[in-house]
């Protein structure tokens, strides 16, 4: 495995976790955080951005999980690597969105 696929697993995991909040939001007609609120991530978008925005992050995360190197579930080092990251973007976005959602 070439180094490049390391950071691909890492941010793969991350843009995975990140697809979730707002896909779900907007699917569920709730208005949340984006980059293109006013101000971005902070003011909310309506739930159709957040579709979009989600699945853009899905896309991302599938090209970098699914198209970098050859990604396999039964290699702990290929989850770890993904698993780290979502971890990591999971911890931010928690701190982020608290601040708005009473989480701190």
């Amino acid at each position: 495995m070439r180094w490049y696929h390391y950071i691909a697993y890492f941010f793969g995991g991350a843009f995975l976790v990140n697809a979730i909040p707002h896909f779900v939001s907007g699917v569920m007609g709730h208005p949340f955080q984006s980059p293109f609120a006013t101000p971005p991530g902070e003011g909310l978008s309506s739930a159709w951005v957040n579709v979009l925005w989600g699945s853009t992050n899905f896309v991302f995360a599938y090209l970098l999980l699914g198209r970098v190197g050859s990604f396999e579930f039964r290699r702990w080092l290929h989850i770890l690597l993904a698993g780290v990251g979502g971890l990591a973007m999971a911890l931010q976005l928690s701190l982020h969105f608290g601040r708005f959602h009473g989480g701190l």
